[in-house]
């Protein structure tokens, strides 16, 4: 099965006199091309190019703008430019997502890991022979279905793949793990006596789907990742970087949980996990069933679903009916339910999120984060921790954008990705978003990025943090204010 859909295409571009600056790499499907001065500069034209049907203006010498002008004496442009005022950040124009033939079909398949225990995935790009391998993990309750903005667009120039983790999305079994001696259409899976020969160790937990991840990169990709996860996907990322260096080139943390299960680890905590009764297995308990059942109903409402969407998405203008349908899907899923209740019960992972912060340290993984600042569940504060034990690491925190900030705003995300991406790749010869200027690594700059989504100019506000991150900072990521915008040629 294929799934396509494509783009409008644009450039963008910081450019000044060509004897003033020397561009780095190719505008084309990258958003932002970086440039480095050769000497101290005065001004910068920060534009971007939508032209429809074509991913590259191709040396018109032409600078366009989201009104519809171009540029094309930028001397004279730069005439009569205003100087920036203090407190306003650079309003700079990047690409919108690809329509039409411009984006990357998107192919699914299913890989069998394990007897009866299947494996959903989606992937893109796989033409880019020679392009960096990105896999990215979804969150609680969601699946493939919520990272195919990154798929069609940065399958462009990448090879991107995501999956669906057992027990959740469409890699939820395909038999009853334990059937139930009463047989019923609507009866829920796991809800038996005794549980099949395959199902007898299973358990939905973290230490299941970092090995999942382990071997889907050998079986099925073949070689390091760059990895992304968001949210539950976050962790697991961060889990499995710090299991398996070898197979990690780097990770970028969405709004990732800092913590997952509530319930001791038999590994680590021999005696105290003894003391609980369930760990997740199957067949579920009675007493399981029946806060099950309970809790499932409410949970799986329809309703209930809509009221949670509201809370992680800021900006509610943005369309989710394709989320939400897909969940509900998901929710009827025979063994939606005891799959659920095992994830619930199932126990910690060994080690702990800061932990594995530490030994992707010691390990020298490099780690990237981009935060929706408006996130209700984890909250700034857990961003900037990251960004503590990390000062190298670097942190966007972006607004307006809550828990899911690459299905919010995917431009931003794909922009930031892309940039550190080549970053990476280019082993530090192309800078990082952001970076032109080599003091913002210390202190930090805040930009408004601009782009168009559906006929509509957009803004969101995103703040780099430097390695200096002081109280005020942390104080300040709590509040609601919006850094103030500014016009769009600056300095």
């Amino acid at each position: 099965m294929e799934v396509v859909s494509c783009s409008h295409s644009c450039s963008a571009l910081h450019q000044t006199p060509a004897s003033t600056w020397r561009l780095r790499g190719s505008a084309l499907g990258l958003g932002l091309g970086h440039a480095r001065p050769s000497r101290t500069r005065r001004y910068t034209v920060a534009c971007v190019g939508t032209t429809s049907g074509a991913s590259n203006p191709g040396g018109s010498g032409k600078v366009h703008a989201a009104q519809g002008f171009h540029v094309s004496d930028v001397d004279a442009a730069l005439q009569g430019i205003p100087s920036m005022k203090a407190g306003e950040a650079e309003r700079v124009m990047i690409q919108g997502l690809p329509e039409g033939p411009d984006s990357s079909p998107i192919s699914t398949g299913f890989w069998e890991w394990k007897p009866k225990l299947t494996v959903h995935y989606e992937r893109s790009g796989m033409k880019n022979s020679k392009a960096p391998a990105v896999l990215f993990l979804p969150g609680f309750g969601v699946g493939t279905f919520h990272f195919e903005k990154q798929l069609r667009d940065l399958g462009r120039d990448h090879r991107v793949w995501t999956m669906d983790f057992l027990g959740q999305g469409m890699s939820l079994p395909g038999e009853d793990p334990a059937p139930s001696s009463i047989a019923s259409e609507d009866a829920f899976w796991g809800f038996g006596q005794d549980s099949q020969p395959w199902a007898e160790e299973l358990v939905y937990s973290v230490d299941l789907w970092q090995n999942q991840v382990q071997h889907f990169i050998e079986e099925v990709i073949r070689e390091p990742v760059y990895i992304v996860g968001n949210s539950l996907g976050g962790f697991v990322a961060l889990y499995f970087a710090a299991s398996s260096p070898h197979l990690v080139k780097g990770v970028t943390l969405l709004n990732a949980t800092p913590f997952w299960g509530f319930f001791p680890n038999p590994a680590t905590s021999p005696r105290l996990s003894k003391i609980f009764p369930w760990a997740g297995t199957f067949p579920l308990p009675s007493f399981v069933r029946k806060i099950t059942e309970a809790v499932w109903q409410k949970i799986s409402d329809p309703k209930s679903i809509q009221d949670i969407l509201k809370q992680v998405y800021a900006d509610h203008s943005t369309n989710v009916d394709k989320v939400f349908s897909r969940i509900v899907e998901i929710t009827q899923h025979p063994a939606a339910a005891a799959s659920f209740a095992s994830i619930m019960f199932a126990p910690r992972g060994q080690i702990s999120f800061q932990e594995a912060i530490s030994r992707c340290q010691d390990q020298g993984i490099p780690i990237s984060l981009m935060y929706g600042r408006e996130d209700p569940w984890i909250r700034p504060i857990w961003g900037l921790k990251v960004k503590q034990q990390v000062p190298e690491a670097p942190y966007y925190e972006i607004s307006p954008a809550g828990h899911c900030p690459h299905d919010e705003v995917p431009e931003v995300i794909n922009y930031l990705l892309r940039g550190w991406l080549k970053n990476l790749e280019s082993e530090g010869s192309v800078d990082l978003p952001f970076l032109e200027e080599r003091s913002y690594a210390e202190r930090g700059v805040s930009r408004e990025l601009e782009f168009v989504r559906e006929g509509s100019r957009k803004s969101v506000s995103v703040r780099l943090y430097g390695t200096k991150i002081s109280l005020w900072s942390q104080l300040s990521s709590f509040l609601n204010t919006r850094v103030p915008k500014s016009r769009i040629v600056l300095r």
